[in-house]
């Protein structure tokens, strides 16, 4: 009797269970469907995943759920710990997880480049967190969901805020490391974008040309690379990416450009996700950018995610976009003395007036777009502030033309300015900065603007250098009288300031920018001689009849 019990008890047990998987079966079945239809994000079915991630998903079902909730709590524990590493492998499993949880991932990646950067020391183990920040979203989340504009705007965030900010003590090294990598994938910071543009866009269309017979796999051949994967490894493996030296002394000019080409427009697709043609685009839509800088980055992906948006339309991706732009007209050309290492002392940013005009017309598309014609636009309360630093921007960097032009534009649209003309206005723009600010800061904005004249004059740029360094002296001297009373703000001398920086840039510079320093304290000298010469011979009286008869 107990037999048939246990039997019975566990049949029904059996057929409870079965019935159990099949309503649950039905009714995720049935949920997948709504999801699909009303494209709402979930953890359902993931297509064209690794391996790893579509076995996880179909083996463990509903349960990845569970699973992903167990790894929340443990990172979160490990984040209170310290133990930093093993968070990000445990990031990456909650992504191969629920690869659709793109609000998780975006959490994981905001925590990695923010809190789990700043406990590090070292500016270099802080770039690494924040890389790995980057990486999370543009290497893994992105490919299980390229239409979500959440995941866009989470990664332009990063670009713009974290790395192109100047809120992290590290933002220098972030930056410089930026241009490093994208210079060895291209060969040059300064990239001709349309001949990659028009490289094979993969192995395909390469091969399609340079098909297995071709010579130029002979000549592969030869240096111990028998097909397409070897020769590519070979190509990425060093930091700076090149073909082999040995191969390279055997192709023709055509075949090693033809090459070459190709394969640094598929690393830069592979490693930074980056289309050459969808750069050009950006450029034509906007000017022509600098792609060294975070910001072009910024908006590259911030238009991604607008172009993805339901109707195209998504107003934190076009925030994104239009203080981008701003932030790369303000700093948007890098100038660097050291193609090498790119560190904060041996480069400059100057403003990239490229983008003038198309970042003031960011603001007006996005307010027409999102709050329509109103005065209250948070939009237009920014262009209105974007005018006021353009304007001294491109003053002190010599364009007065356009710097005239927005100054009327700004009329315009806030009214008559309280000063008068251009001039008055810029003047009066920079002197508010340092107004109130204490020594420390005004000597900070007044040393900066010296440092930029002298590296410009080093650079070639000869008018923007003085611009630069006469509205330093008039910044100098309004501060000097607005703070004569105050005896805690006094500062010295404009000549000992000039001095101070010129001996810690020549200090801290590297070779060109020492060479370029001795050459201009040679040209001054030069000058200086020049002139006393002159002043000497209007004031020696001539000698009476000395060039008579002659």
């Amino acid at each position: 009797m107990n037999k048939f019990k246990t039997i019975t008890t566990y049949s029904i047990l059996a057929v409870v269970t079965l019935v159990a998987m099949l309503v649950v079966h039905k009714l995720e079945t049935r949920m997948d469907d709504i999801v699909e239809t009303e494209q709402l994000r979930f953890t359902g079915t993931v297509s064209d995943a690794p391996p790893a991630v579509a076995f996880t998903s179909m083996a463990l079902g509903s349960f990845r759920g569970i699973i992903a909730d167990i790894l929340w709590l443990r990172s979160e524990m490990l984040k209170s710990k310290k133990r930093y590493f093993e968070m990000v492998q445990l990031a990456r499993w909650i992504t191969d997880l629920q690869p659709n949880y793109s609000g998780g991932t975006a959490y994981l990646a905001w925590n990695l480049a923010y809190n789990v950067s700043v406990t590090a020391s070292s500016h270099e183990d802080r770039w690494r967190w924040v890389n790995e920040g980057i990486s999370l979203v543009r290497d893994k989340a992105l490919v299980y969901n390229p239409n979500d504009p959440k995941l866009y705007k989470e990664l332009a965030w990063i670009y713009q805020h974290k790395v192109g900010n100047v809120l992290d003590d590290a933002h220098n090294l972030y930056k410089s490391r930026m241009a490093i990598e994208l210079a060895d994938i291209m060969g040059s910071g300064n990239p001709e974008w349309e001949k990659f543009a028009a490289a094979p866009a993969n192995e395909k269309e390469f091969m399609a040309v340079y098909g297995k017979k071709h010579d130029f796999w002979k000549k592969a051949a030869d240096c111990g690379y028998k097909d397409y994967e070897q020769l590519y490894k070979a190509f990425r493996r060093n930091r700076k990416a090149e073909l082999p030296k040995e191969l390279v002394a055997k192709l023709t000019g055509a075949e090693f450009t033809f090459a070459d080409t190709y394969f640094r427009a598929r690393l830069l697709r592979d490693r930074l996700k980056l289309d050459p043609r969808r750069i050009i685009e950006l450029d034509k839509k906007y000017g022509k950018m600098d792609w060294r800088i975070p910001e072009s980055l910024a908006i590259y992906w911030a238009t991604m995610g607008v172009e993805r948006a339901p109707g195209q339309q998504d107003i934190h991706c076009a925030r994104v976009i239009t203080q981008s732009l701003q932030a790369a007209f303000r700093n948007g050309r890098l100038l660097n003395f050291d193609n090498e290492t790119f560190e904060p002392h041996h480069t400059v940013t100057i403003p990239n007036v490229n983008l003038a005009d198309s970042a003031y017309n960011a603001y007006v598309e996005t307010q027409m777009t999102y709050d329509g014609d109103t005065e209250h636009s948070s939009f237009r309360s920014a262009r209105i502030n974007y005018l006021k630093d353009a304007i001294v921007l491109l003053y002190t960097y010599g364009n007065q033309k356009k710097a005239g032009e927005f100054f009327r534009k700004l009329e315009k649209e806030d009214g008559k300015q309280k000063q008068p003309d251009l001039k008055s206005f810029v003047v009066f723009q920079l002197a508010e900065d340092v107004k109130d600010a204490d020594v420390k800061r005004a000597t900070a904005i007044i040393d900066n603007l010296i440092r930029q004249s002298l590296l410009l004059a080093i650079l070639g740029e000869q008018q923007a250098a003085v611009d630069q360094n006469e509205l330093a002296k008039e910044i100098h001297a309004k501060y000097v009288k607005d703070n004569k009373n105050v005896a805690r703000n006094r500062l010295p001398a404009f000549q000992i300031m000039q001095q101070s920086v010129f001996e810690d840039l020549y200090r801290r510079g590297n070779d060109t920018i020492r060479k370029g320093l001795d050459r201009l304290l040679k040209s001054q000298a030069a000058e200086r001689a020049e002139e006393q010469q002159l002043n000497q011979n209007i004031n020696t009286p001539a000698v009476p009849g000395e060039n008579q008869g002659r």
